[in-house]
């Protein structure tokens, strides 16, 4: 079997010059998986994968969403080099940002653009020229063998929530104002994150998620974007991995993928939903009753659900 080589560029700054970008999502060395290898900087890879590629037009106006290309300006990005002669029908586009109203149109633009360049473009929307779930990737940097394999690490806390400050859109205002109703609630949980207002009692930042969710029963994965079919990020992929039973606000993505059980829905970012939290952490019952679903999701989530699968049948059955 001959191994294709996989090169991979982003508009996320930390995976600018990451050699072993997702090595830790498969088993065996050197991001293989069986007949592809990732190798993001490769000079003449055999298919290319833009991940959440920002086109140039949009990069300077929206510089607040990532920071773009280190010293390079913008007007010097040349789409041409960056593709490394690969051939339109085998670059893969995959957007992964959700379509929220603010950054609708940057959306759009880029599926447009990659229209010109790419063979196959897909997002987690209705207007992207192929809608799709998202690939799963995941934060925790456990290997994938010791994920695979262990048995549920000792929980000794009810409940954790990781997240950030970012307050952009009204989705992220709504997600912090939910935040500070449900400390101002009393109940018991640990909060984590970068960037969060001063007001947020927050034990932090965290090098390794895994840290922040294995010891808990629960994990609030509450995502940004909860208004279509399509839309689910790693906050859920994560908080399973972690052997946490997830208390989940989002779209209805999550369901078609995941196995019933495996995680609770939370009603909705007001009292009712401070209540629902409130009755689920006072004991872990129901993360008892969900051990055998969490199993279940993490091996989906593992073998069927990863980005690296999801790129060796692409490429399977486009060869």
């Amino acid at each position: 079997m001959t191994i294709k080589t996989i090169g991979m560029i982003s508009s996320y700054r930390s995976l600018e010059n990451r050699t072993d970008w997702l090595w830790q999502q498969t088993p065996y060395a050197f991001g293989i998986w069986n007949n592809i290898q990732l190798q993001a900087l490769a000079e003449k890879p055999d298919y290319l994968v833009m991940y959440q590629f920002d086109f140039p037009k949009h990069q300077k106006q929206h510089q607040s969403w990532f920071k773009r290309f280190g010293k390079q300006k913008q007007s010097e990005v040349n789409i041409s080099s960056l593709l490394r002669s690969v051939p339109k029908e085998r670059v893969i586009y995959l957007l992964r940002e959700p379509p929220l109203e603010e950054i609708i149109e940057i959306n759009k633009y880029n599926y447009q653009q990659a229209q010109q360049y790419c063979g196959y473009i897909s997002g987690a929307d209705d207007f992207a020229p192929n809608p799709d779930y998202m690939p799963a990737i995941w934060y925790h940097s456990n290997s994938f063998q010791e994920l695979n394999e262990m048995p549920p690490p000792k929980k000794v806390a009810p409940c954790s929530w990781i997240t950030s400050g970012i307050n952009r859109t009204a989705n992220h205002r709504q997600r912090l104002d939910f935040l500070y109703a449900l400390q101002a609630s009393e109940i018991q949980f640990d909060l984590y994150g970068r960037g969060l207002p001063a007001r947020a009692k927050t034990l932090g930042e965290l090098g390794n998620k895994w840290y922040g969710m294995a010891p808990y029963y629960y994990n609030l994965a509450i995502e940004n974007y909860s208004s279509n079919n399509w839309y689910v990020s790693e906050k859920l992929w994560d908080a399973l991995l972690a052997w946490c039973l997830p208390i989940y606000y989002g779209g209805s993505a999550a369901d078609k993928l995941l196995p019933a059980g495996s995680f609770l829905r939370l009603p909705s970012l007001d009292e009712k939903g401070i209540a629902y939290i409130k009755e689920v952490t006072a004991s872990p019952d129901a993360w008892y009753a969900a051990k055998e679903a969490i199993q279940e999701a993490r091996q989906i989530i593992l073998h069927e659900l990863n980005l690296i699968n999801w790129l060796s049948k692409f490429i399977a059955n486009n060869s």
